[in-house]
């Protein structure tokens, strides 16, 4: 599973004022130079989206172990979900999805966002696969699949995780 994910939305002045502070002011890495091109994509418009991962050498030690929601309890280390005291059986890809919403809770994630944040290849421009794995989450985790209190569908965008636990 690839790392959680925090979406950031930035103006183009804020865009130009990182792009002017990175070339004026940090270290001459190859890292530097990927970001600066990047930037560069994000002001003449060539993409929308810039992702950025955190290099190994540097990723943060702390990990949250346990995320409770309500009487979901996900704990990340064993990989195990729990509701009302009774495991839930999940494949990877079920859990790294699970995961990454509720990591992320309260925040809109497009089929496409969620695609790239989980497997570590293209988005292969298939919604239908995004919608089969939320469907498949649903029916193990909720009490209700038809009326979901965790995964809950955004019209027009895509999903969120509930952020009202």
């Amino acid at each position: 599973m690839k790392k959680n994910m925090s979406f950031v939305s930035l103006d183009s002045s804020i865009v130009r004022w990182l792009y002017e502070k990175i070339r004026f002011g940090a270290p001459q890495t190859q890292a530097k130079e990927e970001l600066l091109e990047g930037l560069e994509e994000l002001m003449n418009g060539t993409v929308s989206t810039l992702m950025i991962e955190l290099g190994e050498q540097a990723a943060p030690t702390a990990v949250n172990d346990v995320i409770q929601c309500g009487a979901l309890i996900i704990d990340v280390r064993a990989r195990k979900v729990i509701r009302s005291n009774t495991e839930i059986t999940l494949t990877p890809k079920e859990f790294d999805i699970l995961y990454f919403l509720a990591r992320n809770r309260g925040e809109v994630f497009t089929k496409e966002q969620i695609y790239q944040a989980v497997w570590e290849n293209d988005y292969l421009l298939d919604d239908s696969n995004i919608m089969a794995f939320i469907r498949k989450l649903r029916k193990k985790i909720e009490p209700n699949p038809d009326a979901p209190e965790y995964i809950l569908t955004i019209w027009g965008i895509g999903y969120k995780f509930n952020d009202k636990f």
